[in-house]
């Protein structure tokens, strides 16, 4: 089959593309026939050497994937051969990744695509909207009328984080970093966009939310806290989801006076049943309209160095290169 894998770590030029075995499943897995994948930040983390686990050799890289299962495993009661699925969670933890023509999967981490979705929108949502929905609604505990800031709403995580809090009747403040990016997050249901650019964001978000926000969602990897504990209300709550190595100042008084919380999560470590609950909810929201995926691009799967380089200058070097999800076909 074509993959795209590694054989060592790196830049992404050592990235290949090219022929490897089809894998064999084990009595407990579903082989799925890929048709589409998405690009992830921990993607280009893993490939860079943020390896905390031993990587499969070669090491086929991803996390998302969405498309056809076309065998099943001896033990595997609950899922047939030609149902469509989408799943996350792979090339972590061990695990081989997606990027190929067919990924051998523990259907724990599969779900069913709704029937109006396609391949690409699944792959798209996958990683972003488990994240989103969980660091929301499990750790955030978000509630209808509550005010929510993200930053960033045209980023993968931001653009679901915006959709699903408007979904359950939550007013969303977000960022975006030109005048077209803004109108994308209205698009999305933002009812507030600041276009830091152009302002002091800080300033407008108290113009935005005098009393402050219930749950501030920030995606930066270096966040500015002192910025974040003042923008918050009182018993306010903030979600962390990225910055491994950041080690920025904390204003611990403003924060404990305020009775705020604050949570940091990875989502690849949370239980197959919470992705799973997540997952259902997702499906009904994306059947129904109510959220829909955010692409940037679609490449085809050979290209996937050149997307792992158009990822990383949005993450890492904060280009501002990208507005949504870049997806590989197969």
């Amino acid at each position: 089959m074509k993959a795209a894998y590694i054989e060592k770590t790196g830049a992404p030029d050592v990235i290949q593309f090219g022929d490897i075995p089809t894998p064999q499943i084990e009595p407990h897995e579903v082989l799925v026939q890929v048709a589409a994948v998405s690009v992830n930040p921990i993607d280009t983390y893993i490939r860079n050497g943020a390896n905390y686990w031993p990587l499969p050799q070669p090491f086929i890289i991803g996390c998302d994937l969405a498309g056809t299962i076309i065998e099943v495993g001896q033990a595997v009661t609950q899922w047939k051969v030609g149902q469509r699925v989408w799943g996350s969670n792979q090339g972590l933890l061990g695990r081989q990744g997606t990027f190929a023509e067919f990924a051998a999967v523990d259907p724990q981490w599969l779900y069913l695509t709704p029937p109006n979705v396609t391949d690409e929108e699944a792959a798209a949502c996958a990683l972003v909207g488990i994240t989103a929905h969980l660091g929301l609604f499990g750790h955030g505990q978000l509630k209808v009328g509550e005010k929510v800031f993200v930053r960033g709403g045209t980023g993968g995580v931001g653009a679901m984080v915006l959709q699903m809090a408007r979904a359950i009747g939550a007013e969303v403040i977000t960022t975006a970093g030109s005048a077209e990016k803004a109108a994308r997050c209205r698009q999305l249901g933002a009812h507030h966009v600041i276009e830091y650019r152009d302002c002091v964001w800080t300033e407008e978000l108290a113009r935005l939310a005098p009393q402050g926000v219930d749950l501030f969602w920030e995606t930066l990897r270096e966040p500015d806290f002192d910025a974040a504990v003042t923008a918050m209300a009182p018993r306010g709550r903030m979600i962390l989801m990225a910055g491994r190595d950041a080690r920025p100042p904390f204003p611990v008084g403003p924060f404990y006076v305020k009775g705020c919380s604050l949570y940091g999560f990875a989502m690849f470590k949370s239980t197959a049943a919470e992705q799973a609950a997540a997952a259902k909810q997702i499906n009904e929201w994306l059947g129904d309209g109510a959220i829909r995926a955010c692409i940037d691009r679609v490449l085809p799967l050979r290209e996937a160095a050149t997307a792992h380089a158009l990822q990383e200058a949005n993450t890492v070097r904060k280009e501002g290169n990208l507005a949504g999800k870049i997806v590989l076909k197969t």
